[in-house]
């Protein structure tokens, strides 16, 4: 859960005896050193580290030009000069500098979303002793992890928040809801399936079992406790009704992903194609979430959230763990 988390609540995760994740697309190789610095300081227990494995794609100034001209309305009620707004990579594919620093740390699990890196970076994350988990949000994304190299499978259904893990295809016609996905992977892979997806409660955890899941993946649930470092502004809309109501959007990153609407999902559409290729659509939208948030107003932050929130409650990460654990024996 890039933005939201580091080392804190993965640490409690993992001390309550789940396997807790650090999302390392936003930061550089010396913060990721810090963050498994303090992850290994505060836990002694298996953990992962997750990456994005995009292609970063070439600048394109005319459509950087049109994406800052959609914006201009926003810009002019908030006194931004467009013209002073750097543009900048937003969120980074893993890369050599990354697997160097893991060679240091040697996580057991190495998880990715969109794909997998090239066969020598994944050669070396291999030879570390990793296991491999990658996102597949289709039964074709799952069959061609496990052809190259993936040792589970996390099935990402449509109600999950953050973005969707796509990555042989851009059409959302394709997507399926956990419910459906789950069993059609595990029919079609010989590999452990994660679900992923809408799942809050114990309840959650124990249907995804009982459609062959080998273990579950949690996220919005987690972003209410104190251990996470979500704004105050994303935590104020996950607690409220605003949460019953989540879209995919492109505007935030340049690609699919499901947050909490608000105002700029609102008035510019939430897929609006002005948005430039992921992640470069993030630099011209920076200033305007900055400002908002400044009032406390999340009118364009990027709420990620799964569509149901029900189990997103501010406490402790340790008993959320427990609590969640119960579907296990259910």
């Amino acid at each position: 859960m890039a933005g939201v988390q580091g080392s804190a609540l993965a640490a409690a995760v993992c001390n309550a005896g789940g396997l807790g994740s650090l999302p390392c697309a936003m930061l550089s190789p010396d913060a990721m050193r810090a963050e498994l610095t303090g992850w290994t300081q505060a836990t002694d227990r298996p953990f992962n580290v997750n990456f994005f494995c995009h292609t970063s794609p070439a600048p394109d100034t005319a459509k950087e030009q049109a994406w800052r001209q959609a914006l201009m309305p926003f810009y002019s009620e908030f006194g931004i000069d467009p013209g002073t707004i750097a543009e900048g990579p937003g969120r980074l594919p893993f890369s050599a500098e990354a697997a160097a620093v893991l060679a240091e740390f040697k996580p057991a699990v190495v998880s990715f979303h969109f794909g997998l890196p090239s066969v020598e970076l994944l050669d070396r994350v291999k030879k570390s002793g990793a296991k491999v988990l990658s996102s597949a949000t289709t039964v074709d994304e799952a069959l061609w992890l496990q052809a190259h190299g993936a040792d589970a499978i996390i099935a990402q259904g449509l109600e999950a928040g953050g973005h969707r893990g796509m990555f042989l295809t851009e059409e959302l016609t394709t997507q399926f809801g956990t419910l459906a996905l789950v069993p059609q992977v595990v029919r079609a892979v010989h590999l452990p399936v994660i679900a992923a997806g809408g799942i809050a409660d114990a309840q959650g955890v124990a249907a995804a079992m009982a459609l062959g899941a080998s273990g579950v993946q949690i996220g919005t649930a987690y972003m209410l406790c104190p251990e996470a470092s979500t704004s105050q502004v994303h935590r104020a809309a996950l607690a409220s009704p605003d949460a019953r109501h989540t879209a995919l959007t492109r505007l935030f990153t340049g690609r699919p992903a499901r947050g909490i609407m608000n105002r700029v999902m609102r008035e510019l559409g939430p897929m609006n194609t002005a948005a430039p290729a992921f992640p470069l659509a993030t630099s011209a939208i920076a200033p305007l979430r900055a400002m908002a948030e400044a009032r406390g107003l999340g009118d364009f932050s990027p709420l990620w959230a799964g569509q149901n929130a029900s189990g997103c409650r501010a406490m402790a990460a340790e008993d959320l763990t427990a609590e969640l654990a119960l579907g296990f024996s259910a």
